[in-house]
């Protein structure tokens, strides 16, 4: 045997065990996709108005406190929503003051503009947001909110989750999601909506008792609130037995989820009920001490997702970096809540429009499908190659095998999640792999009827027919590689299978078989080709 064709053959060797090793055992190095394995497909939606009213407040609070801290004398501030997104209003400010206004809004000149409107004596400003930051902070909050939700269903522990961007318009504001293997779809669903926004308010300092309603609540005041407070719903077992009570605090948060660290289930050492404990960052740590050194007395309430949990008193400065939330929370609730606040809160609220859940029955039918398929698909081609060229048709056959050997293999090594798509990817890949050899047995017929010997025909075969082989593989992967790049999930298994398949084919057709062919040439004399 020439040492060539002896390299050549152990390379197939060597590619044919790598790639049986790669993905034996199938059932542990192949993921199924949610159309084979079952699971939960959702559409949701990030209303990204909630986050542009948000990024309003804390500029309106921001240039609120900057006013005050100068005595720039005005009436009040406020935001309002309108239809065409959140406004900023700064409210009777005198003629002698509007220069010093003015100079503070510019601060903010390159995300806000602002109009003036004159009324009896004074002048209010509104401020509106300008749009090419409005289109920015839309798309950071829908990729903010699609990595949220990837970080809760990471730790939630469903493998081979498809979390993508989709949707029409000027900002993509759609989410798919598709978690195979879901046991729980409620609880999945439940952890993925949760905002889990947690904010540490001071409640008003003279009207820190519960109200049993909001109306009452205004009341107290004389019928109008503080403009920098807000009434909120309480509710601790502990306080109001259950029932809802409301207190009044702060609009800006003293701490928010931003400074959180850590969160985790633990145990009341005195009820053995399930809580949740929360760790604060340095920064954190630097403004709840600043806090409760500054409000000794008064009480700080612990809000998530605006309802107060618990609402103690500050006693004493606390420089401590750890809270807890109490309530009757079981054990599954409380892990649940440590997690949202360890993966961070949502920008925004999520609404669901579509949730569709596939059972593991109608999985295991597209499997037994697709199995059926690939199968008579394969025997049809064998029948054909076999009775077209005879015993030549056995090399293209072991082709087609080394072929869909190297395209498993792959798929295991990189534990890919085979779709129903992905396994018509495969079926067209059987029909492809018999292509390049069609091309390189015809091409022989021709040399040998041209009254070449059979090894000269064998050798012009293959090297007349290479370049189309490489011109036709390639044309239809660079197809196979817009269709990944532009594809949604099923697509994309589609265009996997496809691209790994047209290079194995590539190889299987003009190294493989050439190899075989040499091999069956190189010691004995051949007069007739059965082909």
């Amino acid at each position: 045997m020439k040492k060539n064709l002896k390299y050549r053959l152990l390379v197939v060797f060597a590619v044919v065990a790598i790639c049986i090793y790669l993905f034996v055992p199938p059932s542990q190095k192949i993921n199924l996709g949610l159309d084979l394995r079952g699971g939960i497909h959702l559409v949701l939606q990030v209303v990204i108005h909630d986050a542009l009213l948000a990024e309003a407040e804390q500029v309106r609070d921001r240039i609120d406190a900057d006013l005050r801290n100068k005595d720039v004398a005005f009436n009040e501030s406020r935001t309002a929503d309108k239809p065409q997104g959140p406004e900023i209003e700064i409210l009777g400010v005198p003629p002698d003051a509007q220069a010093a206004v003015e100079n503070q809004l510019r601060e903010h000149s390159s995300s806000w503009t602002f109009q003036t409107r004159y009324g009896e004596g004074q002048v209010d400003y509104v401020l509106q947001m300008v749009p090419a930051v409005k289109k920015y902070l839309s798309q950071q909050t829908v990729n903010q909110a699609r990595e949220t939700i990837r970080n809760r269903i990471d730790q939630f522990g469903v493998t081979e989750p498809t979390i993508t961007v989709y949707g029409s318009g000027d900002v993509q504001d759609q989410i798919i999601v598709e978690l195979p293997g879901v046991d729980d779809p409620n609880r999945v669903i439940n952890l993925i909506k949760s905002t889990a926004r947690l904010e540490l308010k001071l409640v008003h300092p003279e009207k820190s008792s519960e109200f049993s309603s909001r109306e009452s609540a205004v009341q107290a005041f004389g019928g109008a609130l503080p403009v920098d407070y807000d009434v909120l719903p309480y509710r601790d077992v502990n306080e109001t037995g259950g029932q809802t009570m409301y207190m009044v605090v702060r609009k800006a948060p003293s701490v928010t989820g931003r400074h959180l660290k850590n969160a985790r289930r633990s145990q009341d050492n005195f009820t053995g009920r399930s809580e949740v404990s929360f760790f604060l960052n340095t920064e954190g740590v630097e403004l709840f001490t600043r806090t409760t050194e500054q409000n000794v007395g008064n009480r700080l309430a612990i809000v998530l997702d605006d309802e107060i949990r618990s609402a103690p008193v500050i006693e004493s400065r606390i420089a401590s970096d750890s809270a807890r939330i109490t309530g009757r929370f079981s054990q599954e609730q409380a892990e649940d809540l440590a997690l949202v606040l360890r993966s961070g809160a949502l920008p925004a609220r999520i609404s669901i429009l579509e949730n569709r859940i596939i059972g593991p029955s109608l999985g295991m039918d597209s499997i037994k499908s697709g199995v059926f398929a690939s199968l008579a698909g394969m025997l049809l081609v064998v029948i054909g190659m076999v009775v077209i060229y005879r015993l030549s048709g056995l090399n293209a056959i072991l082709c087609l095998v080394v072929n869909l050997l190297i395209l498993l293999g792959v798929l295991g090594y990189f534990r890919a999640t085979l779709t129903l798509p992905g396994i018509a990817g495969i079926i067209l890949t059987i029909g492809m792999a018999v292509d390049a050899n069609i091309l390189i047995f015809e091409r022989i017929k021709e040399e040998l009827r041209l009254g070449k010997t059979v090894r000269s025909a064998v050798e012009s075969g293959f090297s007349r027919v290479f370049w189309t082989i490489m011109d036709t593989n390639i044309t239809t992967l660079i197809a196979a590689v817009f269709l990944f790049q532009f594809g949604t999930g099923p697509i994309r298994g589609f265009a996997v299978t496809l691209a790994v398949g047209l290079i194995a084919n590539i190889f299987a057709a003009t190294f493989v078989s050439r190899a075989v062919f040499d091999w069956f040439l190189q010691s004995r004399e051949v007069a007739k080709l059965s082909i």
